[in-house]
């Protein structure tokens, strides 16, 4: 072999090693600066909504209107948004039926016909379950701890079997809801009984997995700018065993901490991938509708953000029921009083 035939093979070589380095996805480059200082990724993201009120709105007799005036189908009007997956809320036995699992699988059906990713968030309860209140359903009310974990775990399969049954695998499933100081009350608290707060977790989570191994399963708390929470929260599920997949945050700012706020759930967001190898997603925001444009600002910023979560540890953000307007004396979502979205919505088009 020749001089000139060796140099030729040699520089080949070496561009063919510098091709491969340079071809390296984004998403599998990673940044090793501090907390709340990482580039991240610009991959996409989840963009959701929360729509649990859907069917009881329209029951209701309200309608919903796209920006030209037209009226549509609300989850049609959202996607049209750039919102792309759909979350509901899953209640055990709830007085009026809405939330029940005949409505959240009616719901998802929708959703599914229009090619949108499906989160179910189960509060176990028959009523709303946030930080304040975590209230048993009143089947369960009587069932000592054992009994208790064991009827979560078959509920939890047969709600999974009836969305399976109508060809439905939810993206992500929640177990339990804001869940600061943990669930099912008062057997379940966390501030008191950490190790039987994540039995029912585990439960929750060996369910969900039973029907469905591939579909990821969030423990989720509020506050998302709390580290201090999060921290004292996840480290006692850790050190009690407990199995989660993806860590869950809530983020209601005012117009005028909302800046704060997301730095601070970007330090937090961090903290957790970092410190529990565990990705993150806020699944649920709002601000005051009638300060849409300052929303607007709100939300584009959170997602820019959710985007610069270290390793690609961001995966979306989930607006709390958005299409509520003039209904319950709720104010925080992203309709106007006519039943058009707000440009609040607009965030999510980007």
């Amino acid at each position: 072999m020749t001089n000139k035939t060796i140099c030729l093979l040699c520089l080949v070589l070496l561009m063919s090693a510098g091709c491969k380095k340079d071809s390296q996805p984004a998403s599998q480059k990673t940044d090793s600066g501090t907390t709340g200082g990482s580039t991240g990724s610009t991959t996409a993201i989840v963009k959701g909504a929360d729509m649990s009120w859907l069917t009881q709105m329209e029951a209701s007799g309200y309608k919903f209107y796209n920006n030209s005036g037209v009226q549509q189908d609300c989850m049609q009007i959202l996607k049209d948004k750039g919102i792309n997956a759909i979350r509901l809320r899953a209640w055990v036995n709830p007085a009026d039926g809405w939330c029940n699992t005949a409505d959240v699988v009616a719901k998802a059906l929708r959703a599914q016909k229009l090619g949108m990713k499906i989160m179910i968030d189960f509060h176990y309860s028959d009523t709303w379950a946030d930080p304040g209140k975590q209230t048993k359903p009143a089947a369960w009310a009587n069932l000592d701890f054992a009994m208790l974990n064991t009827t979560l775990s078959t509920y939890t399969i047969s709600v999974m079997t009836a969305l399976k049954t109508n060809g439905i695998t939810p993206d992500w499933v929640q177990v339990g809801n804001e869940t600061n100081d943990g669930m099912l009350w008062e057997d379940g608290r966390a501030s008191k009984n950490m190790a039987n707060f994540a039995a029912l977790v585990s439960s929750g989570y060996n369910a969900v997995k039973s029907v469905s191994s591939s579909t990821p399963v969030i423990v989720h708390l509020s506050n998302g700018y709390d580290n201090n929470l999060f921290r004292w929260m996840f480290d006692g599920l850790k050190a009690n065993g407990a199995k989660w997949d993806i860590i869950g945050m809530s983020l209601y700012p005012s117009t005028t901490n909302w800046q704060t706020y997301d730095s601070q759930c970007l330090d937090n967001m961090n903290d957790m991938v970092a410190r529990y190898n565990t990705p993150v997603m806020i699944v649920e925001v709002g601000m005051d509708a009638s300060q849409a444009t300052t929303c607007k600002s709100f939300l584009t910023d959170l997602i820019g953000r959710v985007k610069l979560v270290k390793n690609s540890g961001g995966l979306g953000v989930f607006y709390w029921e958005p299409e509520a307007y003039n209904w319950q004396g709720y104010g925080l979502g992203a309709f106007d009083t006519s039943g058009k979205p707000t440009v609040a919505l607009d965030a999510f088009m980007n």
